[in-house]
């Protein structure tokens, strides 16, 4: 009898604990009251993944590196819930304009864009925004507009997670070791996530070998560089891709960004410091030398 009315007390629990695993992590998803609720639930850690429109290779859809990112943070908010900013594509990718469907804003907007975001985001309770690449051209980028937070007062703070380390135990081998975008690695990753969208029979249309046109010491820098290389926008060679590959991969990617959800909710140091830089940065001559 003590056994069953300790049970009857903990059945409310129990139930607001399952309610609250059912909310949707997807920020378009939820209602009014329920994002609320999310926001809390999320300890007010949100997150956006940050994808591209490209080619990829004539066997892909120009979304894959907004396909993949979205899923990879789909799959990590199932192990550490947050609320993900819907999709954004907005980014860096001037290299491919000379190829179909590629979707290049101009720099100023991109930067700007992405400040009204993640300004939006922070008005609505995300405090710890944890921007998720997903595509090598904002590799630079994204950590250049987190930088840039330091010029100007928030009271969120932005967390960016890079390109993932995919190189782990037990990862299948690769075939390609020249693969550099839309080979092997990205369209294994999408026969895992969404093979209806692959044509593995164009995989050869087009050559993805290292033209190296260019000819200048390792460390001169030029934006033409990839296309002195890779004229169609293709790296590799996606005939090698497979499935196991991918699944391995996403999984290992969606654990890591689940990772560092959870530890960016833990996170009390880089709030608390970013707060006090703004706090000397107001009145710099006052600052302890």
């Amino acid at each position: 009898m003590k056994r069953l009315a300790s049970l009857l007390l903990l059945l409310p629990l129990v139930v607001t604990a399952a309610f609250a695993q059912q909310l949707s992590p997807h920020w378009e998803e939820l209602t009014g009251p329920d994002f609320v609720k999310a926001i809390a639930q999320a300890q007010a850690t949100c997150a956006l993944p940050f994808g591209i429109i490209e080619k990829h290779g004539a066997q892909l859809p120009l979304g894959t590196d907004l396909l993949n990112v979205r899923k990879a943070v789909a799959d990590a908010a199932a192990q550490e819930y947050a609320v993900i900013f819907p999709a954004y594509y907005f980014g860096q990718i001037f290299e491919a304009r000379h190829q179909p469907g590629t979707v290049a804003y101009s720099l100023d907007l991109q930067l700007h864009l992405l400040q009204e975001t993640t300004d939006e985001m922070g008005r609505n309770g995300c405090k710890k925004i944890v921007i998720v690449n997903g595509h090598g051209g904002n590799e630079s980028l994204l950590p250049l507009f987190a930088q840039s937070q330091l010029a100007k007062q928030h009271d969120y703070v932005v967390y960016v997670f890079g390109l993932p380390n995919l190189d782990v135990p037990g990862r299948p081998a690769l075939q390609d070791r020249h693969d550099m975008h839309g080979g092997e690695q990205e369209t294994s990753h999408m026969l895992a996530n969404r093979p209806e969208l692959v044509h593995m029979d164009r995989a050869n249309q087009q050559s993805g070998a290292d033209q190296a046109r260019l000819h200048l010491p390792q460390n001169v820098y030029t934006g033409i560089w990839w296309y002195a290389r890779f004229p169609n926008h293709y790296a590799g060679n996606a005939a090698t891709a497979n499935k196991q590959l991918g699944e391995f991969d996403m999984k290992t990617w969606s654990r890591q960004i689940a990772d560092a959800i959870k530890a960016i909710k833990a996170d009390d140091v880089a709030p608390r410091l970013q707060k006090e830089f703004f706090d000397e940065a107001t009145h710099p001559l006052d600052t302890k030398q």
